[in-house]
Parts: C-alpha cells; sequence; structure tokens
C-alpha cells in the first residue's frame, strides 16, 4: 500500500504561476522563466512511497526539496499536480482539514528543533497532542515513552537551553513519535548537528524505525546520509526528480552526468553489496564459508584475502552466485574511471 503519492506536482513562485506550468509543460526551460521573475522550485514531479518504507529526497541548495516536502503536509499549497495520503487527496482539502490531516496522520522534524524554550522537555514532547486537545495525562504518559524511546528518560523537567544540540533534535523526534503519527516528514533532521552526534541519531533513526515501521520521508542535502537511510532515495536537481532508485542503483546506474559527479566521493565498500555484485555462472572452491548478501565490500576484504572467490548467499542461505576479487576491484574502481573520463 502506498502511503503518500504524488503526481506531477509544480511549485512556481511569482506572476502568473498557472501560465508557466503550462509553458513547463510545453518543455520550456527553467532558467528562461528566473529571467521573467518567476522560480520554479519543483517541476513535474512524481513519486510513491510505500507504507513503512525510507524515502530520501535529496539534492544541493536550491533544489526544490525543502519547497517539496511542505506540499506534503499541506504547509505550501501546490500551483498544480495532486498529493494523495492513505489515498486522500489533501489538494483538494480545506484548510481546516489540512490541519486535522496533519495533527493525525503526518507530523514534521525540523532542521533547528523548533523547540519552546519556555516549556519543559516532557511539554515540549506533548505539544503536538496538547494542540490535538489530547486528555493531560494522556499526553504525559506518550511523552514520556517516545522521550524514553530516543534515549531521553529523566530529562523530562528540563529546558532547552540545558540541552545539547543532539539532546535538543531528539525532544524534536520524540514530540513527532508522541503523535503515533504513521508518517514522519524529517526536514534536514540532523544537518545542524556535528558528525558525531549527526551519526548517532542516523544510528537511533534506523533502531526505530526497525521497530516502529514508520512511513519516513528524509530530506537532506548529504548524499552518504541518504544512502544509510533510505530504502529509495530521489536525486533533486533545478526542481526536478533526475533519478529514483535505491542506493545500489544510484551508485552503479546514475541516471545523467549530474548524477555521476554527485556519487563519485561516496564510500562504494560501505553502499555496495556481495549480491550486488555477485556472479551467478561461476562457483566458488568447496568448503568455503559463504558470504550473505547483504555484506558490504568493506566486510569482504578480509575474506577475499584468505579464500579468494567467496560464494554469496541470500536470506533464505541459498547460494545465488559468487564474488571475485577482481568483482570487489572492479566495482570499487569505479570513482577512478569517473576521474578518468
Amino acid at each position: 500500500m502506498n502511503s503518500v503519492r504524488v503526481e506531477r506536482l509544480y511549485k512556481i513562485f511569482g506572476p502568473q504561476p498557472a501560465e508557466k506550468v503550462r509553458r513547463l509543460e510545453q518543455g520550456a526551460d527553467p532558467a528562461d522563466l528566473e529571467a521573467e521573475g518567476t522560480t520554479a522550485a519543483v517541476v513535474d514531479a512524481s513519486f510513491s512511497v510505500a507504507e513503512g518504507e525510507t524515502f530520501v529526497v535529496m539534492g544541493l541548495s536550491g533544489s526544490g526539496k525543502s519547497t517539496l516536502i511542505r506540499m506534503l503536509n499541506g504547509l505550501l499549497t501546490p500551483t498544480s499536480g495532486q498529493v494523495f495520503v492513505d489515498d486522500t487527496d489533501i489538494t483538494a482539502m480545506s484548510p481546516r482539514e489540512v490541519r486535522t490531516m496533519r495533527q493525525q496522520k503526518m507530523s514534521m522534524v525540523f532542521q533547528h528543533f523548533a523547540l519552546f524554550p519556555h516549556r519543559t522537555v516532557l511539554d515540549n514532547a506533548g505539544y503536538g497532542l496538547k494542540i490535538r486537545g489530547t486528555d493531560k495525562d494522556e499526553i504525559a504518559e506518550r511523552a514520556r515513552e517516545a522521550l524514553s524511546m530516543v534515549g531521553l528518560e529523566g530529562w523530562e523537567e528540563r529546558y532547552p537551553a540545558q540541552l545539547s544540540g543532539g539532546m535538543r533534535q531528539r525532544v524534536g523526534l520524540a514530540r513527532a513519535l508522541a503523535a503515533h503519527t504513521d508518517v514522519l516528514l524529517m526536514d534536514e533532521a540532523f544537518s545542524a548537528l556535528d558528525p558525531l552526534i549527526k551519526r548517532e541519531m542516523q544510528d537511533q533513526l534506523l533502531d526505530l524505525n526497525a521497530q516502529l515501521s514508520k512511513t519516513i520521508i528524509f530530506i537532506t542535502h548529504d548524499l552518504n546520509e541518504a544512502m544509510r537511510l533510505g530504502d529509495r532515495i530521489a536525486v533533486m536537481r533545478a526542481g526536478r526528480i533526475v533519478q529514483i532508485g535505491d542506493s545500489e542503483q544510484i551508485l552503479r546506474e546514475p541516471a545523467d552526468d549530474y548524477v555521476a559527479k554527485f556519487v563519485q566521493d561516496v564510500d562504494r565498500s560501505r553502499v555496495l553489496t556481495a549480491g550486488s555484485i555477485s556472479d551467478p555462472t561461476i562457483s566458488a572452491p568447496d568448503g568455503v564459508q559463504p558470504v550473505e548478501a547483504s555484506t558490504p565490500l568493506k566486510d569482504l576484504f578480509a575474506r577475499i584475502g584468505e579464500s579468494g572467490t567467496v560464494p554469496v548467499v541470500d536470506a533464505q542461505q541459498q547460494v545465488i552466485g559468487a564474488v571475485t576479487p577482481q568483482a570487489v576491484f572492479a566495482a570499487l574502481s569505479h570513482r577512478a574511471e569517473l576521474e578518468e573520463a
């Protein structure tokens, strides 16, 4: 089941937006519209996000990703196109209906925490429930539960100024979890954090979603973060989605030169897996211990050095092929090929 579906979404800032959409549909270059005082922030975006999927939208500053996410929950009204949440078209809703939808179905985690400095950690975590009109005791119970999930048990009576940046972001995540919505929208949620804390928050998000199976739409400009978190990734450029795929597809089969240059500095040994480079036509020597298809290439180095060709098995422990040292080195040499091209 698709939790969120987007069909031919446009957002135009400037005069005569509907006319500009018509011109874009006829093949006009968005750069030409810029000269007329118009910004085509999102152009013809279409995708669907399955229930329980983590879908990452990534691109450089100005690519349109933050505008896109704000149309998904009705904070911005599309110029054209539709957004469906559980097969309900939110672009046809009244402002009141959109607010109700946000309270019941979608929570958002912002880049800069968006905490109230005069409210305690507990009150901040329960704020979404408060504006929904939830019973006071239930608010406290669910806020405490969510704070415990993100490792802030015992910090309920502190204030945001008493917390580190990472802890404040955890409060923002707890507030979204306390709302018990099925969809989490996360707009550059970890980009303001130090690298070590950012990694910890990524780990926590992965662990939490393994337990909760939320549908997550995550916005980032960090390709390594996108590849670490996303089941699938949408790459945006100048308002358009130029490629959608899982991390291996984008790394191995970039749609154009823009995506290829984007991925050339990614640590391929952490993204590519044994399954992605295994060859079903060859066999490993007898007695060699197999590896799981999900094994990252970085963990294959020692095995390749000891055993040479290694058999690869799927989740049911059935052999699906084998990996040779040559295949590993060829996969990891792609960056050098790009730089020579």
